[in-house]
Order: C-alpha cells, then sequence, then structure tokens
C-alpha cells in the first residue's frame, strides 16, 4: 500500500505514520518541515512550505497515485475541498480527521446552542451543531485558523465528493505523552465530578484511524473512536494520583451535558479493538508527569 499522510509530524499524526509504516505500508508525509517526532519512522518526507493550515495547494510531487491519503488537518471546507479535487482519480480513498465538536451536544455543553440536553453516548447518527464555526473569535487564543474551522463544513465536502472512497473519523479528546500527557483535561475538570468526556490514547486513536481507513467496511463510513466506556470526572481522578495543585474553577459552560461518544460501530464494522489499556494508558501518563 502506498500512503501519504498529511500533516504527519506531529502527535496523532506521527503516530497514525508509525502504525501505518510498521503494518507494512509505503508511507510519504507532507509537511512543511519545521516540526519532527521520535515517534516517526524513517519514511518519505514531501517537504513544502505550502503545507500550512489552511491546505489549499499541493505540489506535483505529491500529485500522483495513492492508495490511501489521511488528512489530519483538513479543519474546513476551503481546504477539504482542495484536497478532494487534488486527489480526485489520484487515490482509493481518502481519510478525514474529524472531531466530536460536530455534534450539537457540544454546542449545548458551550452554550452556543439553546434547548434540551442531547441524550448520550452519541452516536454517529446524532444531531449535529446548527451553529457553525464554533472557535470564531478565539483566534489569538488558537491562531488564524479559528476563524474558519468547521469539521461539520469539511465532513459534508468528502461526503458529496466524487472519491471512489471516503473515510471520516471523529476523534475524542486525545491523550499521550506527547501532548496533553499531564490530563490537564482531566485534573482541570475535578471542579465538574459527575460530568463525563470520551478520551482516546494516541496510540488507540492512531490505531482506531488506520483500521478504519483501510478497512472494506470502513469505506464512505463515519466513525466515532474513543474509549469503550467513558466515566465521569470523578471516577477517572479517584484512580489518578492526587491533583498536584487546588481544584480549578471549571468554565461556564453546561455541564449537564456530557461529551460521551459511542464508539461500537468502529468496534462491530472494522474489528477495532484497543492496543493499549486506556485505564493503564492514563495512569501511566499521569504519573509521569508527577515525576
Amino acid at each position: 500500500m502506498k500512503a501519504l499522510v498529511i500533516g504527519g509530524t506531529r502527535f496523532i499524526g506521527a503516530h497514525v505514520v508509525r502504525h501505518l509504516h510498521d503494518a507494512g505500508a509505503e508511507v510519504s508525509v507532507f509537511h512543511r518541515g519545521q516540526t519532527s517526532n521520535l515517534v516517526l519512522p524513517g519514511v518519505d518526507h514531501i517537504l513544502d512550505p505550502g503545507a500550512r493550515y489552511p491546505i489549499t495547494k499541493f505540489p506535483p510531487t505529491v500529485l500522483r497515485d495513492w492508495d490511501l491519503v489521511v488528512h489530519m488537518v483538513a479543519m474546513g471546507e476551503t481546504d477539504a475541498r482542495a484536497a478532494v479535487e487534488a486527489f480526485a482519480g489520484r487515490t482509493n480513498r481518502l481519510a478525514l480527521i474529524s472531531s466530536l465538536d460536530v455534534y450539537r451536544a457540544y454546542g449545548r455543553w458551550t452554550r452556543k446552542e439553546l434547548g434540551p440536553l442531547d441524550p448520550v453516548p452519541l452516536t454517529e447518527d446524532a444531531p449535529l451543531r446548527s451553529e457553525l464555526f464554533p472557535y470564531r473569535g478565539m483566534e489569538e487564543q488558537l491562531g488564524d485558523y479559528a476563524r474558519d474551522y468547521e469539521k461539520i463544513l469539511a465532513e459534508e465536502v468528502l461526503r458529496n465528493s466524487p472519491l471512489p472512497g471516503w473515510t471520516i473519523l471523529r476523534l475524542p479528546k486525545v491523550y499521550g505523552p506527547e501532548d496533553n500527557g499531564d490530563l490537564g483535561t482531566i485534573y482541570g475538570f475535578a471542579g465538574a465530578p459527575h460530568w463525563r468526556w470520551t478520551h482516546g490514547y494516541v496510540r488507540n486513536v492512531a490505531h482506531a484511524i488506520v483500521t478504519a481507513a483501510t478497512h472494506a467496511n470502513g469505506r464512505n463510513e463515519i466513525f466515532n473512536v474513543g474509549e469503550e466506556v467513558t466515566p465521569t470526572m470523578s471516577e477517572r481522578l479517584s484512580i489518578l494520583p492526587p491533583m498536584p495543585r487546588p481544584v480549578p474553577e471549571p468554565p461556564p459552560f453546561d455541564f449537564r451535558q456530557s461529551l460521551v461518544l459511542e464508539s461500537a460501530k468502529l468496534r462491530r464494522l472494522v474489528g477495532y479493538m484497543e492496543v493499549v489499556d486506556e485505564r493503564a494508558a492514563m495512569i501511566e501518563c499521569a504519573s509521569r508527569a508527577l515525576v
């Protein structure tokens, strides 16, 4: 298999590259050349200064035939459309990395979409947000991409494309040694003990992406990714080392609305199973961070 990973040098992307490589794929990574990662194996690197998001143009060096293209950094409609146009007729499948923030429940939680709470766990058919561009106005904190970030529109482009195959992965909150290793997304919400937020260890998430993107049953499908059972924050904290600092005040969101993903479809259709025990991985990350 010849696979191209767009933006595969940081965190989740690096683990996706590693997983593909270890599975025997011939992998190329398209990026700017400004970041590296010890997780990365020895693969082909295609460097271009234009490989910054939103990526709206691809150089001739990547415009060739690929069995699989994995787009780690498609943030919205414009860059998703650019990828579809570039690789239509050049790949058998394009995999797009999306997020649980597409769901209306996320809007309920942030109080940007008023209405009754959405039931959880959220399946792939759960209602999506009607209020678009959830991070617009947060450019200073997140970066310029935040203005036009909208995974709902990116997904829509892919689903309506002429590609022979596509796969969409809606990710949970991902953690691992390279990012969120201090479990700030757990300790930081100790003040909301009954709230639940699906997490996923980076190696498991990368395994899920590659499994779904390469399996015949994953063609033209959307999958939620994440741990099989999502505990409350209180339940998580009960197994982790004690908090190293005072309990922070949670943000002014509606913590009656949990963000729990149902990953049964991923497990049923493509046979996904974790490669690392989530509970053990979380304990190890917290222990390392406190050393």
